[in-house]
């Protein structure tokens, strides 16, 4: 598996790679994997990545996304302010009921965008909310593409599977860079769910197209098979 590290921020330092690690972590606890299947043009800033949002733990993955393709990620956070030392890997405030913070949110990660370093995650439906069904694309989506012509929009799909493992298997989608412009929001939209539908084939197919993105927790009787241990195994081939 290709490691990868969170892309450096001016001021981070080591507390940045205290909040990376933690995200690692969790991932690594709750899920069996995480799996990338990407296009094969590459994503390069400035850029946005559009997602679906069906899932608590959306903004860790994009995280690892973002870490992955080597990526200076931000991220708009309606809870920001639970865990503020999201800050150190790019999270920005976005809570609700304070316009003021969000607009100084909304003007910095513009800003990025325009200088051409910067990439922004949006989950432009809006709401966590259960899957499969994707609800319509929010206009701030067009809105903030408008405002930076210059990025790539970036269609992702995240997919979670239960089912033959102990933990949920987690799936991402990387599809092509989108063109601005009236339609945005519905061209974005159906991306996302045809980089839902990929993972979908790709799973039926066999999936030897995904890249191992995080490595996570083996199955119990992965972890304790008492079939490893000698003195057991002897004394079970003796009352043979």
């Amino acid at each position: 598996m290709r490691q990868t590290q969170i892309v450096a921020r001016r001021g981070a330092g080591v507390g940045a790679a205290l909040v990376d690690r933690m995200i690692r972590s969790s991932v690594r606890r709750r899920f069996r994997s995480v799996r990338l299947l990407s296009c094969a043009g590459g994503v390069a800033a400035p850029c946005i990545l559009v997602a679906n949002h069906h899932g608590w733990h959306d903004g860790y993955l994009m995280h690892l996304l973002a870490a992955r393709l080597g990526l200076p990620a931000e991220l708009w956070i309606r809870e920001f302010d639970a865990f503020p030392l999201f800050r150190l890997v790019g999270g920005l405030p976005f809570p609700d009921g304070d316009a003021n913070r969000r607009a100084g949110s909304i003007r910095h990660s513009i800003r990025g965008l325009r200088q051409g370093h910067a990439c922004l995650v949006m989950f432009p439906e809006g709401e966590l909310h259960r899957a499969p069904e994707l609800m319509p694309f929010l206009p701030a989506l067009a809105k903030v593409a408008a405002l930076v012509p210059n990025a790539a929009i970036v269609p992702v799909g995240i997919r979670y599977e239960m089912g033959i493992h102990e933990r949920p298997e987690a799936y991402v989608s990387v599809g092509e860079r989108l063109r601005g412009g009236e339609c945005l929001a519905e061209e974005a939209r159906a991306s996302v769910r045809h980089e839902l539908e990929r993972i979908e084939c790709e799973l039926r197919t066999g999936g030897h197209e995904f890249e191992v993105l995080a490595v996570g927790a083996r199955d119990v009787n992965e972890r304790m098979d008492m079939r490893r241990i000698p003195a057991l195994t002897n004394r079970r081939n003796r009352r043979r």
